[in-house]
């Protein structure tokens, strides 16, 4: 941590890209997916929309009300707990409950007690029983939809039920890239007595992310793959977002002398404390030796990611109070 006497130096105050057509991606595969899952609807008793607690505010702008139905039952989970600042608890669940979201649980689906996952089976089943099912209503098993935005644990949670509840191995393929899971999957059981199936499905992303801000904040956490936005450039937007929130832990744990506000400073710190270089050619031919900074930008931003830079709430700014 930086001393009191520290002198911190000036930053940016605003972050600039020069187009937002790099926040495009919608591949071909969601809106296939959002097809299949509209068709699949009536055999649905309740949805699980599950989000990234990092990001509850921005991570919720992907919007599934225009294309699936908002008369099912809904729970709405805000995973990797773990990694998130928890003092924002309260004002999180405030200002999603403006939004007409209840029913929220927050989660850690690596934790194999987790308090969240342990609720969502039970509330599920209230949920369901206290709706009308309609063409379902004769049917004694329960189907759960799990929706949300890429690589934010929607098949972590399903092996976690999985695990927990059956003793059962994994059914649900897992990957760290956003964009794993590719259809509609088969269903999965993941209990008995009363025998619940879960769908899995594509992770959805709206065709296009008008607020910069928010579109970056869902690439840092990795809601879209890295090269789309460039890692150096997802590397200066989280030293800047650091900077602005007065977060200084990346200076002890880089080893710096005091924060900055330069990228490209970092960046070259980073490369030449590791030893990472590129040979590259220069314009008369000749082989010139530079900082490898797609390393030290994939370096820095996985610290993030893993939580060793501290735990933060992405959206605290859109948040209307920051008491516990």
């Amino acid at each position: 941590m930086m001393s009191p006497g520290n002198v911190i130096p000036k930053f940016r105050d605003s972050f600039n890209i020069a187009t937002k057509d790099i926040l495009r991606w919608f591949p071909g595969h969601m809106g296939k997916g959002i097809k299949q899952m509209q068709k699949q609807l009536k055999n649905i008793d309740c949805l699980i929309e599950v989000h990234d607690a990092r990001v509850p505010i921005s991570g919720h702008y992907a919007d599934f009300t225009n294309t699936l139905s908002g008369i099912k039952p809904h729970i709405f989970i805000l995973n990797k707990m773990d990694l998130t600042n928890m003092k924002f608890k309260n004002s999180i669940i405030e200002t999603l409950n403006q939004k007409g979201l209840s029913n929220i649980l927050f989660t850690n689906f690596k934790d194999e007690k987790c308090k969240g996952a342990a609720k969502l089976l039970p509330l599920a089943q209230k949920l369901i029983k206290e709706s009308n099912r309609y063409n379902r209503s004769q049917e004694s098993s329960f189907q759960i939809m799990i929706i949300g935005v890429p690589n934010v644990g929607k098949s972590s949670l399903i092996n976690r039920l999985r695990n927990n509840i059956l003793h059962k191995s994994s059914a649900a393929h897992v990957g760290a890239i956003a964009g794993i899971t590719r259809s509609v999957s088969t269903r999965i059981k993941v209990s008995e007595k009363p025998d619940i199936y879960i769908l899995d499905t594509p992770g959805i992303l709206a065709p296009k992310v008008d607020d910069i801000h928010t579109g970056l904040k869902l690439a840092l956490i990795g809601c879209m793959q890295d090269h789309l936005v460039g890692p150096e450039m997802l590397a200066d937007f989280l030293l800047f977002w650091l900077n602005k929130q007065k977060q200084f832990d990346y200076v002890e744990k880089l080893e710096l002398t005091e924060p900055h506000d330069s990228i490209s400073h970092v960046l070259v710190y980073i490369a030449a404390k590791f030893k990472k270089t590129l040979r590259v050619k220069n314009y008369d031919g000749k082989i010139i030796i530079k900082p490898d900074l797609r390393f030290a930008a994939e370096y820095f931003l996985s610290l993030f990611r893993k939580g060793q830079l501290g735990y933060y709430c992405l959206d605290e700014d859109l948040l209307p109070t920051r008491r516990k």
